[in-house]
């Protein structure tokens, strides 16, 4: 782990850099919530109840939908949206870091790495946080211990932690609460982050706010997208959105605040399941490779690189037999990820699931089932146009009324960046002036 040292020095530069780049605006305020695996077809729906989403689109502005990055899941799209540049070059391609081990199974996701460690690049917090404005953040991703976050109520909050103890003082949450909050369901856990973002506006007022909530994406995957459960998470996300709004109001923060809610990936209904490491194991391949699931991809990693292009061939021979999967390898660049020399987080082969289908954990048998009820996966290619997000944009300095096509999750983080007055440097994305006043 990064030594605090580390981050002390990535805090330095990052003032001295500051220096150097144009005045950001302290009076501005940019509130970005993240409503976890909303997606851009939900808003097709004109019967959907999201009354304040709906007003947000009408006084300000939206897209009819936001390109995602592969792998289309959490961690890599939000990391994104705070980049300006996609997996290949911020380096985050699952819910955490990927770490090899020697025993079994050979390696594992581990989510609590420090933030230097997993992002490659800087953020838009870090540059807002150099330039002197103050940054916030609410169960946002792959920001552990960052060094350049004032304010922070993690996705896994401490009893000891500075806000939960504010929050504790104020009797907006009970010691218990924090101390069991890992173990509680994800609807009381939205409900207090809710209550956290609230909070931070009300007494903080940062200047950045990166806020996320979770119920949607757990009840997509247990029940599926356009279930009525789905509808009643989209509804419950709607009501909370409407908190942060009229905490901005209750803080006299109306007039300076810009709202951007946004997804980092839409679903798909799935019926058939995928064990890719049970194929291994009946090719007498486990051994030689190692499977990470991402829903509708999946890593393969080489285990023994013996013979690493013949194996290679053999793998993709493999599992381009397998009813509701094909293989891909090299070309990464083109899906915007990373080659595996590059960066070894990276897979050595890539999995990809036909519709309907999903990769899941184990190596029992069978290999391909039928999933116990339908529910819902992403993890898909970002080509999938369900795996589209929303984006929609309100508050000072958007234009009332403006309406795109599409855009990219890579554009997010440039459109922060000038909503703020801030240089974001070397990116791929661009900042969406036609939204902008």
């Amino acid at each position: 782990m990064p030594s605090m040292d580390r981050n002390t020095a990535v805090c330095a530069t990052l003032l001295l850099a500051a220096s150097l780049l144009p005045a950001a605006d302290p009076s501005r305020t940019v509130v970005v919530i993240s409503l976890d695996g909303f997606p851009a077809y939900a808003l097709e729906d004109p019967k959907l109840p999201v009354p304040t989403l709906r007003r947000l689109m009408r006084e300000g502005a939206s897209a009819a939908a936001m390109s995602v990055v592969n792998p289309s899941v959490t961690w890599p799209n939000h990391t994104t949206m705070v980049t300006g540049v996609p997996p290949s070059k911020h380096g985050v391609l699952y819910n955490g870091m990927l770490v090899r081990e020697s025993g079994t199974p050979p390696m594992r996701v581990e989510p609590w790495r420090d933030k230097a460690e997993m992002v490659r690049v800087p953020t838009v917090y870090d540059v807002a946080f150099g330039a002197g404005l103050t940054t916030a953040q609410v169960d946002w991703v792959a920001i552990h211990n960052p060094g350049t976050i004032t304010w922070a109520f993690p996705e896994q909050p401490s009893a000891g932690g500075k806000i939960e103890m504010e929050m504790i003082a104020e009797g907006l949450v009970t010691k218990a609460e924090i101390e069991e909050f890992v173990k509680s369901n994800i609807v009381f856990r939205d409900q207090i982050w809710t209550r956290a973002a609230v909070h931070l506006i009300h007494k903080h007022q940062p200047n950045l706010l990166l806020f996320h909530l979770l119920s949607l994406d757990s009840t997509h995957h247990t029940y599926g997208p356009r279930s009525p459960a789905a509808l009643t998470a989209m509804a419950m996300l709607d009501a909370q959105v409407r908190q942060i709004l009229d905490a901005l109001e209750a803080a006299g923060l109306k007039d300076r605040a810009t709202v951007l809610v946004v997804s980092d990936h839409g679903f798909k209904t799935t019926l058939k399941g995928v064990r890719a490491n049970a194929i291994l194991k009946k090719a007498g391949l486990a051994k030689a490779a190692y499977v990470v699931p991402e829903g509708g991809t999946a890593m393969l990693y080489l285990t023994d690189e013996a013979n690493r292009a013949d194996r290679l061939r053999e793998l993709s021979k493999l599992f381009n037999n397998v009813e509701g999967v094909s293989a891909r390898g090299g070309a990464f660049a083109a899906l915007d990820m990373p080659e595996p020399l590059e960066n070894k987080q990276m897979a050595d082969l890539l999995l990809v699931a036909s519709d309907r289908y999903t990769f899941v954990g184990g190596d029992g048998d069978p290999a391909v089932f039928d999933l116990p009820r339908p529910g819902g996966s992403h993890g898909y290619l970002h080509s999938d146009p369900e795996m589209n997000a929303i984006f929609i944009a309100w508050g000072n300095g958007i234009k009332p009324g403006a309406r795109l096509d599409r855009i990219r999750n890579l554009d997010v983080a440039p459109t922060i960046a000038a909503l703020l007055g801030l240089d974001l440097k070397n990116v791929d994305g661009t900042a969406l002036r036609e939204i902008l006043k």
